[in-house]
């Protein structure tokens, strides 16, 4: 009697109730091996994958130790899966006439090597298990990987986007385009992707890309706004400039009318003034003019630094001017009634004075010394000033007034401390 199987014909007419029964352990030993053996792939083929993924993102000891120790496994496997292999082709179970003897040997080659393939699964799947921090730290950067590369494409394509929306618009870009291009190199490196340059490395380039990328976007988009405000800025210092020449021309008669009714000592200072500020005038002007042939040229960076350049020229000529005419206000009015000035500083040493005394039956050395010079200095300076007979030095004594008064200042902020910290 014969039985189709596989393509093949068995004949099954051999040897009884006992070797038949023998006959069919060992087929079922061998379904079984078969299917340890199966198993044992499909194992060492998942856990490949996982290895693979720490291989990618971890260089450290421990990832070492964990690839070296897979190959090793890849050994055992091996072995196994020959000595499995050598089994299964030693022992023909459907071989006509297979006795009881032969086939015992089988069933126990077969058992054997399928306990031999079970065991190194066991073995690999715990190794496996052994893997969870390194494989969740892996898997962790790999989750990252993608999003990192697609954000770093989409801030380029961003800023592409951006500078050509400026230029539509009549604005020159070439710092920013050249910037874009210099990032040409990185963003091949990334098309190239981890399998080159590594998970780690792919996606720190990444977010280098998406940085200098938005920046570059950032700035094409705030260019329109930039050229506006050095237009209004150049419009501001233009006129300036323009006033500043007009006052300078105004300072000559103040310090004519300092002469004539001061002493020497208190204009000599401010003789400079009227050269200076008109030579800052000019000066302003011409550069004015220069930022204006930057931005028409589109230098955006040069007509900022020259806008700069003239508005610290221009405060610091217009200080000057202010100066003559606030000396003269400031004498006029000193001259008329030098005691009102007295009178704010004595005000202001007898406040001091009492909040020195605040909580204390004796005055701290360190407030008291300063207080008590403030007062012989501001004696002294109006000693001077009555002394100078039809022209005194108005300015000196408003000089040392106003020294005295920032003395002062200093000791009460000095006692406010002392008691806010309860010294």
């Amino acid at each position: 009697m014969t039985s189709m199987s596989g393509g093949g014909t068995r004949r099954w007419g051999w040897g009884g109730g006992r070797a038949e029964s023998v006959r069919a352990d060992a087929q079922a030993a061998k379904d079984a091996a078969a299917a340890a053996f199966y198993e044992l792939d499909t194992a060492q083929r998942d856990l490949r994958i996982s290895i693979e993924a720490i291989t990618a993102v971890d260089s450290s000891p421990p990832g070492r130790r964990a690839v070296a120790a897979f190959a090793e496994f890849g050994r055992r496997i091996d072995e196994a899966s020959h000595e499995y292999i050598k089994v299964v082709d030693a022992h023909d179970l459907d071989r006509e006439g297979l006795d009881t003897a032969a086939a015992s040997r089988a069933l126990q080659d077969l058992n054997r090597v399928k306990g031999l393939l079970e065991q190194t699964r066991t073995d690999l799947e715990r190794f496996g298990h052994s893997l969870g921090g390194l494989l969740e730290k892996a898997e962790s950067q790999l989750a990252q990987l993608a999003p990192a590369v697609e954000r770093g494409r989409q801030a380029l394509l961003a800023a592409t986007q951006a500078l050509d929306s400026v230029r539509a618009a009549g604005l020159q870009a070439d710092d920013l385009a050249a910037r874009l291009a210099a990032l040409g190199p990185e963003l091949t490196k990334l098309n190239q992707g981890a399998g080159q340059h590594g998970v780690r490395e792919t996606i720190r380039l990444a977010e280098e890309v998406q940085r200098k990328a938005e920046a570059i976007g950032e700035e094409a988009r705030r260019l329109p706004e930039r050229a506006a405000e050095i237009d209004r800025r150049l419009a501001s210092l233009r006129t300036r400039a323009q006033a500043l020449s007009t006052r300078a021309g105004k300072v000559e008669p103040v310090l004519s009318e300092l002469r004539r009714r001061f002493s020497a000592a208190c204009w000599q200072d401010l003789q400079h003034v009227p050269r200076q500020a008109q030579q800052a005038a000019d000066e302003a002007e011409a550069k004015v003019r220069q930022a204006q042939q930057a931005r028409d040229a589109q230098r955006w960076a040069d007509a900022t630094a020259l806008l700069s350049s003239v508005r610290a020229l221009l405060n610091t000529a217009d200080d000057a001017v202010a100066a003559a005419g606030e000396r003269l206000q400031r004498l006029n009015e000193v001259a008329f009634n030098h005691e009102q000035e007295t009178e704010r500083a004595r005000f202001a040493l007898r406040d001091a004075q009492r909040l020195a005394m605040t909580g204390r039956s004796t005055p701290d050395p360190r407030h008291a010394g300063p207080l008590d010079n403030a007062v012989e200095r501001l004696d002294r300076a109006l000693a001077a000033l009555e002394a100078g007979g039809r022209h005194p030095d108005y300015w000196q004594f408003l000089t040392e007034v106003d020294a005295i008064k920032e003395t002062v200042a200093h000791v009460v902020s000095d006692i406010r401390q002392s008691l806010g910290s309860g010294h």
